[in-house]
């Protein structure tokens, strides 16, 4: 609840941030500021871009910077493109990210933001009390296919939400070493059936050079305990000054 409190509080210091709530209903990924702020970087590339939570807030931190932003269910991605439609550093594909181009099959939660190309498991339920509502088609893409690494300006973020795909977002990235910092949310305890858990991905990213420099918003829950936890990682970068 304080947590919540405080949100509040920095939506409404800031006019972008209300704005994009009474036009958009959307309220700024607020508790990621210190660690783009920490990054900052020139591009982001936003991989579970949702209606623009994090984009939104990046924007704010970071006004000069190119985004790239990737969301596949398409009331989410609607919504996007209007609150960034006069943003010329902005651009939306609408697209999944994976280790495979093609398609497949995402499972649609009844909060949208917990849709997954996974499966939702028994966990997800007993920690949220989130189902699966229905199931649709979508797009999906590498993200060496997406954008132009040689183009992009660095420190380049790579943000990660996408409820258990993790790996495949990285396995779809054979210029995964042009990356500056990955920043992903990971769980503790198997939300959708199959996922990678928190040790696996950080096994994933060492074994590629990155290496964990911040843990943030720890989520807690009555079922498991803590169950999940945004982690920044840096390849082999050391801030200074």
């Amino acid at each position: 609840m304080e947590s919540r409190f405080r949100k509040t509080i920095a939506l409404l210091k800031r006019p972008r941030f209300t704005r994009a709530v009474l036009l958009y209903g959307v309220a700024a990924s607020v508790e990621h500021a210190y660690a783009v702020g920490f990054c900052e970087p020139r591009t982001l590339l936003d991989a579970g871009a949702n209606k623009g939570q994090f984009s939104l807030l990046f924007r704010e931190v970071r006004p000069e910077s190119l985004i790239i932003a990737f969301e596949p269910l398409p009331q989410a991605a609607d919504t996007f493109d209007r609150m960034f439609a006069e943003d010329e550093l902005s651009h939306l594909q609408r697209v999944a990210l994976a280790g495979a181009g093609g398609s497949a099959v995402l499972h649609v939660a009844d909060r949208a933001d917990s849709s997954s190309l996974l499966t939702l498991g028994q966990g997800q339920e007993r920690a949220f009390g989130v189902r699966e509502s229905i199931a649709i088609e979508v797009p999906t893409r590498r993200l060496d296919d997406c954008v132009d690494f040689s183009m992009l300006p660095h420190p380049i973020l790579l943000k990660v939400d996408v409820q258990g795909g993790e790996i495949g977002v990285f396995n779809g990235c054979g210029q995964l070493a042009e990356i500056d910092f990955i920043y992903v949310e990971l769980s503790f305890v198997e939300l959708y059936v199959g996922q990678p858990l928190f040790e696996d991905v950080t096994h994933y990213l060492n074994a590629r050079g990155f290496r964990i420099i911040g843990i943030f918003n720890q989520v807690v829950t009555a079922e498991f305990g803590p169950t999940q936890v945004d982690v920044l990682f840096g390849r082999g970068l050391t801030k200074t000054g």
